[in-house]
């Protein structure tokens, strides 16, 4: 059985008193589980000691590790909360009771279980590390799902690609994500996965070949150039992705040019440009393909250079250029480290509202050890991304079938990320208008829009942004909102505000 050592190792220089935490964790954890068994025969506290493994990976702190041990104490060996709170503090406490709640929740589908999705979000707004510590949880159950009944399987599964492997992907945590997706989409549609990898079995394999040629001349095309501190690698699609991106495709493979790609991971942004290139100087890249994501992150936290290239051989590929920091951002999201916190903060991006709201939460609650038993306001400080809030929030004042069609358009689904003036990114979902995009930056900018500029040209409020659209808001004082917006807009939030707005005025006139 896995060692307390295996977590503690996985950890950057824990300290003497976090070692001591973790450690009492694990022993009351070990003793509470030793006479549960998993569908599979092992030792129950084996899961216990994989999540663990996993937080640690994911550069969590002693607190959430522990209570990632303990996170089933209360749920399934009859483990008081009153104990956990005497021997572990009322931090650790809050995190499993956290996680134990989500753990009641029933899930059969996302158009029949509204209620059961408005109270996992509502638990994820308030300390966000329940979430994280739940799909650490849920990617080691994902790994052993063979041993769990067929009927369960699929419901797991389900929920797994419906709720969690989005939620792990708006963080940012893309390794996780491709796991749970792939695992998931096998268990959900066996027969298309089985398809998925026949069509792209040899197509992986032309693409590996001409991903190793060009590698070589890259190289020695950055030698020359005195380039050599440099980590390459490849990156295959998931197939999950890959499934998705074939039904956006028309099922044409051929249309896809990233099904594997070359990683290029250096020390610098500037080495980045620099490599970026020495790249275009060789090969010609593809028009359309070129995409700065450093100037321009993803709204998820995502950096990083991509372009597509002609190898000169008839054959397209790939380059994804990182630096080591963005690259272990894009594995495992802002739930790694706190170094992005500068970056968003000093670039103030609209975009990144809601991460510089989660960001504090991680600082305060991953603190050092010596603070540990100074944490009081658990709730307060462990602030969740804004859309999460909403998502909670907006269940309250609309019908079931109205909340799941706000979750589909703002979450589940596909999204624009559009820019204001000042090279803001503001992410919204697929088809939104202008008018989503001025209530995405303030209430008042959206209560007052006259008409909007896309690309310098004036368009109709009811226009459909697209990515990379440039959008200026005219407002005037006078101007208010109209019902007849309610049947284009796509937010939840614009619903919410132009509604406010109507009663408010509705209200006015009538008294």
């Amino acid at each position: 059985m896995a060692s307390v050592r295996e977590i503690l190792d996985l950890m950057d220089s824990p300290s003497s008193e976090a070692i001591d935490l973790i450690t009492r964790a694990y022993n009351f954890a070990a003793e509470a589980h030793q006479e549960h068994f998993r569908y599979s025969g092992e030792p129950y506290f084996v899961h216990l000691v994989e999540t663990a493994k996993i937080l640690a990976e994911l550069g969590k702190g002693p607190i959430t590790i522990a209570a990632g041990l303990l996170h089933d104490t209360i749920e399934d060996v009859c483990v008081t909360s009153k104990q956990i709170e005497e021997r572990f503090g009322s931090e650790v406490l809050f995190l499993v009771e956290g996680v134990t709640k989500l753990g009641q929740l029933r899930y059969r589908g996302v158009e029949r279980h509204i209620d059961s999705l408005r109270k996992l979000f509502i638990a994820m707004a308030e300390d966000i590390r329940v979430l994280i510590i739940k799909l650490a949880d849920r990617l080691h159950n994902m790994r052993t799902l063979e041993h769990v009944p067929e009927a369960k399987r699929y419901r797991i599964a389900l929920e797994t690609l419906e709720i969690y492997a989005p939620l792990a992907y708006r963080l940012g945590m893309r390794k996780l994500t491709r796991e749970l997706e792939d695992i998931a989409f096998s268990h959900v549609n066996p027969e298309k996965t089985d398809e998925i990898k026949r069509l792209v079995k040899q197509k992986n394999k032309e693409n590996i070949t001409n991903l190793q040629k060009f590698h070589k001349s890259l190289l020695k095309g950055l030698a020359a150039e005195g380039i050599t501190n440099i980590h390459s690698d490849y990156r295959l699609k998931s197939l999950y992705s890959l499934f998705k991106k074939l039904e956006r495709k028309e099922n044409d493979i051929e249309k896809i040019y990233d099904l594997s790609a070359l990683r290029v991971i250096v020390p610098s942004v500037a080495d980045c440009y620099r490599i970026l290139g020495v790249i275009h100087g060789a090969w010609r890249p593809l028009p359309g393909r070129i995409k700065d994501y450093i100037a321009f992150p993803k709204p998820n936290g995502y950096r990083g250079l991509h372009t597509t290239v002609f190898t000169g051989d008839g054959a397209v590929v790939e380059v994804q250029i990182r630096t080591k920091e963005m690259h272990r951002e894009a594995e495992y999201g802002i739930a790694s480290h706190l170094s992005y916190k500068q970056y968003a903060l000093k670039r103030g991006q609209q975009s990144f509202s809601w991460l510089r709201m989660l960001l504090p939460s991680i600082v305060r609650f991953d603190r050092t050890p010596e603070t540990l038993q100074k944490a009081e306001n658990k709730t307060a400080d462990a602030q969740a991304p804004r859309w999460v809030k909403e998502l909670a929030e907006y269940h309250d004042q609309v019908e079931n079938e109205e909340y799941m069609q706000h979750l589909k358009n703002d979450f589940f689904e596909l999204r624009v990320f559009t820019f204001t003036p000042k090279g803001d990114v503001v992410d919204l979902p697929v088809e939104s208008s202008p008018i989503d995009f001025a209530y995405a930056i303030h209430t008042d900018l959206g209560n007052h829009i006259s008409g909007a500029c896309v690309n310098g040209k004036f368009v109709a409020l009811d226009t459909k942004l697209q990515n990379g659209d440039i959008v200026k808001i005219e407002t005037k004082k006078s101007s208010r909102p109209n019902r007849k917006w309610l049947a284009f807009v796509k937010t939840g939030l614009a619903k919410k505000c132009i509604r406010s707005a109507l009663d408010a005025e509705a209200r006015s006139q009538s008294a």
